[in-house]
Parts: C-alpha cells; structure tokens; sequence
C-alpha cells in the first residue's frame, strides 16, 4: 500500500515540474519598425 502511496506522490510531483516547465516558455513576436518618413522642409516655393 505505501508502494502505491509513494508512486503517486512521485507522479504527482513529476508531472507538477512538468507543468511548470511548460509555462516558463516565452514567445518571442518580431516585429518589423515603420519606415522611417523625412517631413518636407519649406523652400519658400509653392
């Protein structure tokens, strides 16, 4: 019976690191920058 009580117990405890270990994984989002725009400078033309 205490055969049985330890597997479980280790079970348990493995599958708790494991779901632990799952939901440290970060995501990593690329995104890519806006293109940069230059505003027109005044000439005094119009």
């Amino acid at each position: 019976m205490s055969k049985c009580i330890s597997r479980l117990a280790l079970g348990g405890m493995l599958f708790a690191l494991a779901a632990c270990e799952m939901s440290t994984q970060e995501e990593y989002v690329i995104a890519e920058p806006e293109p940069i725009s230059v505003a027109r400078s005044y000439t005094g033309k119009f």
